[in-house]
């Protein structure tokens, strides 16, 4: 039997911070933190932390990793935000918390779509009132030239179309 301690590598230590954040363990993300590792550290896939957490509709790793110092607007290798994320997800809580905490409502990924786009693209009409209300922009265009308006109409949702078309433009 061995006492020494054991040792971990870089990247393993790395691994269970991300799964730390995926999995909402706020103490073990704080321990990590606390020991230095960065809040925006990112996974093969370009998640960071606050990425896995908000995706994974983790409320308190999102607060904790954003009052940390994690960025709010940092991309996946799609370019995708957190914002992106909950928005498809419909995550109302982790948006308001990644707006409180600095996000950019508008900030689209790499294919020019924007959290608004996204949460009319999945049908999440709490989310699309919750985003306008915040400031998105509905006139914006994707790298198809889509605007959220076009998007709305497209998807046949109704109450999304007549949503957009009562919203004022910026």
């Amino acid at each position: 039997m061995s006492d020494a301690t054991p040792t971990y590598s870089r990247d393993e230590i790395e691994g269970l911070f991300l799964g730390a954040a995926r999995d909402g363990q706020v103490d073990l993300i704080e321990a990590f933190l606390d020991a230095g590792i960065s809040p925006d550290t990112l996974d093969k896939r370009g998640y960071s932390a606050l990425l896995l957490a908000a995706y994974n509709d983790q409320i308190d790793a999102v607060k904790l990793l954003l009052a940390r110092g994690a960025q709010p607007d940092l991309r996946d290798d799609k370019g995708a935000t957190a914002l992106c994320g909950v928005a498809f997800k419909g995550y109302i809580d982790v948006a308001a918390a990644l707006l409180a905490g600095g996000a950019h409502v508008d900030a689209a990924n790499d294919m020019g779509r924007t959290p608004l786009m996204f949460a009319l693209m999945f049908g999440r009409e709490d989310m699309a009132r919750f985003l306008l209300e915040h400031g998105a922009d509905p006139e914006l265009r994707d790298g198809e030239g889509h605007s959220s308006r076009q998007i709305a109409q497209r998807q046949g949702i109704d109450s999304l179309v007549q949503l957009l078309q009562t919203h004022p433009k910026t």
